[in-house]
Parts: structure tokens; C-alpha cells; sequence
């Protein structure tokens, strides 16, 4: 089972005060506020997290229904970081600790948890434990660390889930050396696992022991561009591997380009290789005269990605989601590997939130099947929102893929940051 799209419904507040104000006898000045005595810097979140799904079971030939208990799944979580990025002499660490739990939910609401412990419906880990140091452009950061898509698309922190996956790697990051270009090395030796009713609290080694090597330079030399491009070596015992991945992502005013690709390949596997377009646009309605404020925010955006038959795909390794355009909540397995797929997303802001729906499509090779290539659709709708430090969201799924019944899947998720 994969992740799901997400929306939410939101609420506001305001607060109004007033009253008379006579005049007084002058009072003493009001002290400054105090100088930040300490570098420390700390920060949290608190997780209630809900999902339903709808499928057919086969062993008991009926469907599970939507809010059921037995089709449901929820799980609470709370974290807490620390981080100094100047302990002394440009030294930094940082510190993140997550917990799960159930709240009871078991018992009457919900038979699954999103995240486990090692198989227990409660407990905790160490998610982030890192020292950092700076010398000039240059930091170098050791330990259990997040990575972002953007710099690492293979090895990357998923955030759809609970809490995000994490890796212990050693980094270099370079933004000086040449002009708007940043230089990214990495060693990434271990990594813990992101995915649906996963075991989030266990970490295994990246690549057997060798660990996996990676080169990334993003730069934005070019106007309104980014371009990006990255190189992993992985060590094996009879034949390396390699991947090299490009992205760019251009900006023209109203509407955006992407372009990505890259291949996989190694002596003793079939290479893998992949490219995506994507195209969007973006509206922002004030009213019938300019200059007025804006009301609301529309954009569109279309894409279209292949991926060959291939031994890889396209993949991450601590988690479920490519960075192929084409990613939408239930359908990596349909896009990573031996398919073309495409996908409209058309979303508003307005009211405080963003309201969305997505329709993407593709040819799915189900090689242990006798049907073989079926056509697998998804349809998603969203709304997501920020109330204070809350956010909240809701979405709901349509999974339709030839010779198989509909899948349908409710999410609900409030992120309490504080």
C-alpha cells in the first residue's frame, strides 16, 4: 500500500480587544527585551495521523469499507530538536527524537499504525544526531541527518508519513567556490526505512557495507533557472554501479519548465533510463482592475515521464517516492519502472488554504501477473491549510488499474509546530 494525497479543512481565529484609555502619569521606560543568551535553538512537532482504505479481500471475498477498523490505520507522534549551529569556533550539533503512539486508537478505531517500532505500536528513536562545522563557504555535517530530494534524488527524506526517514551520512556542502552553484559530497552509509506500516525506528546499512558514494552541483548561474546534477557511485563486489541524474527547472514569469533524466547502469544489471517533462502555469486573480489585492491563486501543471524495462527503476533507497514528475500518491509502483505515465494537477489557493485535483495515468508491467501490462489511473483531491502553528490536511483517492477492483483511501493528518 503507498501514500496518499492529502487535504485538509481549515478554521481561523481572531481576537479583538478594546476599550477607553485615559491618560496616566508617565511610568518608567519599558526595559529592552533581553539579547538571546544562548545559540541553541529548539523546535518540535505533534502528529495525529488518519488513513481508511477501501479494497477488496480476496481471502474473505469482500470489500473492507472506508472507516472501518479493520481498513484503518492511525498513529500520534511527537519530536523534539535541538540544534546549535555555533557551539564554539564555528562547531554545530543537532538533535532530533521522535515517539510514537496510539492513543488507544487500537482498540476501537483503527487495526494498523502508520509507523511502527520495530513491530511495537509505541516507542522511539533518534532520528537526527549530527555535528556540523564551518570554515568559510564550506560545511561539513557527520551524523544522522535529513536529505532533501532537490540535492539527493535517490537517497532522500520522505516527509508524507508520520515522521520523515533519515540517513547517517557524512556531508560536504561548498556555496562559495563558484558564483550561484552549490557543491555537494556525500557518504551515505545507512538509512532507515519509510514506508506504509514501516518499521521507521531501524536503520541497516546503505549498499551492504560499502555505503554509497554521491556528487551533487545545483547552480543557478542562469537566470530564473536551476539546474541540477548528480552522480551516485555504489561499490560492489563484481561490478559497480552508477547513477546519473539531471533536473532543470526553469521559471519564464507565469509558467515553469521541467526537464529531468538519467540512467541507471552497472555491467550486471539491464541500465535503467528514465527522462520527464513537466510544464506549469500560474494565475494570480486580484479583481477586475489591476493592482488590487489578490483573491486568489490558480495554477496548472502537466507531466509526462518513461522509464525502460530495466533491474532498477527508479528508486529511493530509504523510502517509496521517486522524483519522477509523474509522483502522485499511490503510483510509484505503476511509474518507476518499464512504463510511460502522465499527469494533470490543477490546484487554487483561496481562503486561507489550497484546494487541488489531480488525474494522472499510466501502463503498468506486472511481470508476476498473467495479465501482464494493465493501465493504471489515479485520481486525487486535496486540501490542505494553515491555522496558526496547525497544519492540516485531507485527501482523498481513486485507484483504478485494469483486472483488479478500485482502491479508494481517505487521509487525514493535523501537524501541530511549535
Amino acid at each position: 500500500m503507498k501514500k496518499t494525497l492529502l487535504l485538509s479543512v481549515a478554521a481561523s481565529t481572531m481576537i479583538m480587544a478594546g476599550g477607553d484609555i485615559a491618560p496616566v502619569e508617565p511610568v518608567a521606560d519599558t526595559p529592552a527585551a533581553q539579547e538571546k543568551t544562548s545559540n541553541w535553538d529548539f523546535s518540535g512537532q505533534g502528529v495525529v495521523y488518519y488513513q481508511t482504505v477501501d479494497v477488496h479481500d480476496w481471502l474473505k471475498n469482500e470489500d473492507t469499507g472506508l472507516f472501518k477498523q479493520t481498513s484503518s490505520a492511525a498513529t500520534a507522534g511527537l519530536s523534539f530538536k535541538a540544534e546549535n549551529k555555533d557551539i564554539i569556533a564555528g562547531i554545530g550539533a543537532g538533535f532530533r527524537v521522535n515517539g510514537l503512539a496510539t492513543l488507544g486508537l487500537e482498540h476501537d478505531v483503527v487495526s494498523q499504525v502508520m509507523q511502527n517500532n520495530d513491530g511495537n505500536l509505541t516507542g522511539g528513536w533518534i532520528s537526527e544526531a549530527y555535528a556540523t562545522a564551518k570554515l568559510g563557504s564550506t560545511t561539513l555535517k557527520l551524523g544522522r541527518q535529513t536529505l532533501p530530494a532537490s540535492l539527493s534524488p535517490f537517497a532522500h527524506s520522505e516527509n508524507w508519513n508520520v515522521f520523515e526517514n533519515t540517513y547517517d551520512a557524512a556531508l560536504v556542502v561548498n556555496a562559495g567556490l563558484v558564483p550561484e552553484t552549490t557543491l555537494v559530497g556525500a557518504w551515505v552509509y545507512r538509512n532507515n526505512q519509510n514506508g506504509y506500516f514501516s518499521d521507521i525506528t531501524t536503520f541497516n546499512r546503505t549498499n551492504n557495507t560499502d555505503g554509497v558514494y554521491m556528487l551533487t552541483a545545483q547552480t543557478k548561474l542562469i537566470p530564473s533557472t536551476t539546474v541540477t546534477g548528480t552522480w551516485y557511485h555504489l561499490p560492489k563486489d563484481k561490478d559497480d554501479h552508477d547513477i546519473i541524474w539531471g533536473d532543470v527547472q526553469s521559471n519564464l514569469g507565469m509558467f515553469s519548465v521541467g526537464l529531468q533524466g538519467g540512467v541507471v547502469q552497472g555491467d550486471d544489471i539491464e541500465d535503467t533510463k528514465s527522462y520527464g517533462l513537466k510544464l506549469g502555469a500560474s494565475y494570480a486573480y486580484s479583481n477586475f482592475y489591476s493592482g488590487g489585492p489578490t483573491r486568489a491563486t490558480f495554477n496548472l501543471s502537466g507531466a509526462y515521464t518513461s522509464v525502460n524495462d530495466s533491474s532498477a527503476g527508479v528508486f529511493n533507497v530509504g523510502g517509496q517516492q521517486s522524483t519522477l514528475y509523474t509522483q502522485m500518491i499511490h503510483n510509484e509502483s505503476a511509474i518507476a519502472n518499464n512504463s510511460t505515465a502522465w499527469k494533470v494537477d490543477a490546484n487554487v489557493a483561496l481562503l486561507g488554504g489550497t484546494f487541488g485535483v489531480a488525474y494522472g495515468a499510466s501502463d503498468k508491467d506486472d511481470s508476476a501477473s498473467e495479465v501482464g501490462k494493465d493501465g493504471f489511473t489515479e485520481l486525487d483531491i486535496y486540501y490542505t491549510a494553515d491555522v496558526g502553528s496547525v497544519n492540516l490536511l485531507a485527501g482523498y483517492v481513486l485507484n483504478t488499474e485494469d483486472n483488479t477492483d478500485d482502491v479508494n483511501i481517505v487521509r487525514v493528518v493535523a501537524r501541530y509546530k511549535f
